[in-house]
């Protein structure tokens, strides 16, 4: 039920315009070859823009003449400006922040076809109808506003996709894509292996030196394991590999929890956490033996780039938002809710977190990082 007056305001106005619009949109009546310009929208966290990269090579395999403009969120959008297979990108900024102005730039595109691959709502799909395109595409397809959408017909939910890959790219299909490809886009650059070289030189890391990263901070307390969990894990790791040295990856916000367990783990333990750019993490992250994490968006840039992961879930479901391919590479330790039901984001204590213990992800880093298969 909508409760914000904004929200109200917006769906009576979108019913308004719909019911007056007298553009044929169903997909039924979609000629690719008339295909132009194209807005590919994924503007929520960067795990899910990871996920949607897949979707979007097959946008530009399907269109290569075709303008691809980009709605990606402004937080984390400097990670995929060299993605190859897009033209542009134009913020999101978040709710109804600069809501106003962000379509007009959108409209001036003139676009034929808008694909949400993920998007937040309310926002995601009005913004991509009054942007102008005459053909939208969104699975799930079942929200409130899927009245705006081309692809009604039949019933998408998140319950019928083994994994978020697999329903971003089934709305690429919808749209006359062909899928080769299901790997995520995450270019390298040369800036970025230069700072990330620079950063580990710095922090007395070598190029003979075992690096394991620990991403200790997730988007949701609920996703997170115990700082004194990553410290034990750290200690035992490097008290049983010398050679080995810690890098703790955080966001700017996060410095002082990761300052925290690194001081526990002891001066083999190195912060990355607002050190170095979000959009050199990729490199930063390729130069590990592996990375324990939770589910979070920096696990997906491991995966990306080729870095095996310990991912760490209990309230996710791997098999729909953990690693997707190179399944020999990774590990995932998967323990059950223990609430129920389960609060998820506005969990205050993590306890189902509490089964995954030290000694598990202790054995299952020595097996991805020393002993791969």
């Amino acid at each position: 039920m909508r409760t914000n007056p904004i929200d109200v305001a917006l769906f009576l106005i979108l019913k308004l315009l719909k019911f007056f619009d007298v553009r044929q949109t169903n997909l039924k009546y979609f000629d690719a070859e008339k295909v132009k310009n194209i807005l590919v929208i994924s503007s929520t966290a960067i795990g899910d823009t990871l996920l949607s990269t897949p979707a979007i090579r097959a946008v530009r395999e399907r269109y290569p003449k075709a303008k691809i403009i980009a709605h990606f969120n402004i937080k984390n959008m400097a990670l995929f400006e060299n993605n190859p297979h897009i033209d542009s990108i134009i913020p999101y900024y978040g709710r109804y922040k600069r809501f106003f102005r962000t379509i007009a730039k959108l409209r001036k595109h003139r676009f034929d076809l808008a694909l949400i691959f993920h998007g937040n709502e309310p926002q995601a799909t009005p913004m991509a109808y009054l942007s102008g395109a005459k053909f939208i595409v969104k699975i799930p397809n079942i929200s409130e506003y899927g009245f705006l959408l081309s692809n009604r017909n039949q019933a998408f939910e998140w319950e019928d996709f083994t994994h978020g890959v697999e329903q971003r790219l089934k709305a690429a299909e919808l749209a006359g894509c062909k899928i080769s490809d299901k790997r995520m886009v995450l270019p390298l650059t040369e800036n970025g292996e230069a700072a990330a070289g620079d950063f580990l030189e710095i922090s007395g890391i070598g190029d003979s030196d075992i690096v394991i990263g620990f991403q200790t901070g997730a988007s949701t307390l609920s996703r997170m394991w115990f700082p004194d969990r990553f410290a034990e894990l750290g200690r035992r790791l490097i008290t049983s590999y010398p050679e080995l040295k810690i890098v703790l990856t955080g966001s700017p916000q996060e410095y002082e929890y990761c300052k925290k367990i690194a001081c526990a783990i002891g001066e083999r333990a190195i912060v990355s956490a607002g050190r170095i750019s979000l959009k050199y993490m990729p490199a930063l992250i390729k130069r590990f033996r592996t990375l324990v994490t939770g589910d979070t968006g920096i696990m997906h840039i491991a995966v990306a780039v080729g870095t095996p992961v310990t991912a760490l879930f209990a309230v996710a479901d791997p098999m729909k938002s953990g690693p997707y391919y190179d399944l020999d590479k990774h590990t995932a330790i998967k323990k059950d809710r223990t609430c129920d039901p389960c609060v998820s984001k506005k969990c205050k204590y993590q306890k189902c977190m509490e089964n995954i213990s030290v000694d598990e992800v202790f054995d299952a880093v020595k097996r991805t990082a020393f002993n791969p298969a």
